[in-house]
């Protein structure tokens, strides 16, 4: 049996993780898993369920009952919850706040790591994308990227993101809301966000999409020794 062929993405919230893994999963042929959509609906079934998020109890058991599906190619897919499409509703910014919470409670972690590692090993490979896949998810992943860019790139990337779905954000929040989720990111006991020691880092601040995408796609290409079906090398 072929063993699969594992792209592990992470870095803070804004770097660009989510576009390049959809965009980098799309030329591969391999698919795309989205770890913050699962954290955003795991936050999103705490808030309907009346789990506060500083009931850590509360919200393992939140995650383990929930039913979390992902479907669709890697530029539409679509999110599922105990059976209902909410794709939509896990963007907004308070699914987004509330992902960040619970992130940080260890057991939710592991029992979304599981899931995570159970989705990875089936077909030929996967994408993954998220603050731990490459140090946590899949340590041993073929390849491993670490997307950065300074805060407040960060801030205007993401404020351009969910200025439509949230009527009213400024950069100064938005950048506020980064710095926060940098802090969490950093100091939470389990997972905490660290480059892998064999990642490849990408300063993402003054590049183009395009540039860090090729960038990507050559690694990939050389790990898998131009074996991908991605067409021609660029």
């Amino acid at each position: 049996m072929t063993k699969p062929f594992i792209v592990a993405i992470d870095g803070p919230s804004g770097a660009g993780k989510s576009t390049l893994g959809r965009r980098l999963a799309r030329e591969l042929g391999l698919l795309y898993i989205d770890t913050g959509a699962m954290y955003r609906a795991v936050a999103l079934a705490a808030a309907e369920a009346g789990v506060s998020d500083t009931d850590a109890e509360g919200l393992a058991g939140v995650a383990r009952r929930a039913s979390i599906r992902l479907e669709g190619d890697p530029d539409s897919l679509r999110v599922f919850l105990d059976g209902r499409d909410v794709s939509a509703e896990i963007r907004g910014e308070a699914a987004g706040r509330g992902a960040s919470v619970v992130s940080t409670v260890p057991e939710v972690r592991r029992e979304l790591v599981r899931r995570q590692r159970e989705l990875g090993r089936d077909g030929e490979g996967c994408v993954l994308d998220g603050r731990d896949i490459g140090t946590v998810v899949f340590p041993a992943a073929d390849v491993k990227f670490f997307l950065t860019a300074v805060p407040e790139a960060r801030a205007r990337r993401r404020l351009g993101e969910e200025r439509e779905r949230s009527a009213g954000r400024t950069f100064e929040g938005t950048l506020a809301d980064i710095n926060e989720r940098d802090r969490r990111d950093a100091t939470r006991d389990d997972s905490p966000l660290r480059i892998a020691d064999d990642a490849v880092v990408i300063d993402t601040t003054e590049l183009s999409v395009e540039e860090v995408f090729q960038s990507m796609l050559r690694t990939v290409r050389d790990r898998r020794g131009g074996a991908d079906r991605g067409g021609d090398e660029p």
